[in-house]
């Protein structure tokens, strides 16, 4: 079992009373969230760690998974080295799929460092973007609450999928109880590369609560 660490709270966001942040970071601003299961997916521009724009509407034609992130997250860590998202986003992109990671730390919070996330990319091999939203206003549109928080969009832009990488809330990637481990976003992305609807479209996420600035 994970143990937490200081500034990481489980199963819910560090300020979830505050009001949404202006959208400075984001050059096309997200609408009010949080973004509903069957409903066209919040647009969004972000930069990466290298400053390269990244637009949600130019990847329309290709199924999306957005990955709230936080390289301090004990979650984040032991999901990404021991547990399903280990090589989930590797094996998705292989087959085409845009694998997009989101941080919305904001400045002065834990995972908010650049470094830190750079650390992280080479600590996991990670080979997808890492995206900026430090004044939170793309995940307060998804309505993001915890790293790791996962969302599906289909190529038409439609959200599919939202909620937790699997069904081990520890993170550790280890069945339950006994029972058999579930990767929701592998089930979801199963479901729409053979043309069906996702059948299990909402979970819970669980993990360290997304480290939101106030308004």
């Amino acid at each position: 079992m994970i143990a937490l660490s200081a500034g990481c709270s489980r199963g819910g966001t560090d300020d979830a009373k505050t009001a949404p942040a202006a959208a400075a970071s984001a050059a096309v601003a997200p609408a009010a969230g949080p973004a509903e299961i069957g409903a066209k997916a919040p647009d969004f521009s972000l930069k990466d760690l290298d400053g390269h724009d990244v637009h949600l509407a130019d990847l329309r034609g290709k199924t999306v998974v957005l990955e709230w992130f936080n390289p301090k997250c004990p979650f984040v860590n032991m999901a990404h080295t021991k547990g399903s998202l280990k090589d989930t986003a590797a094996r998705h992109t292989a087959e085409g799929v845009v694998w997009l990671g989101v941080d919305s730390a904001a400045p002065g919070k834990q995972g908010h460092d650049p470094a830190e996330i750079r650390d992280a990319v080479v600590r996991f091999g990670l080979a997808h973007p890492i995206l900026v939203d430090e004044n939170g206003a793309v995940g307060r549109a998804y309505g993001a609450t915890n790293t790791p928080h996962l969302f599906v969009i289909d190529r038409n832009g439609i959200l599919v999928y939202a909620g937790a990488i699997d069904n081990s809330p520890d993170g550790e990637g280890q069945s339950p109880q006994g029972g058999p481990l579930v990767n929701y976003v592998d089930a979801a992305l199963s479901d729409l590369a053979a043309g069906r609807a996702v059948r299990t479209p909402r979970t819970k996420a669980y993990g360290c609560g997304v480290k939101y600035g106030s308004s």
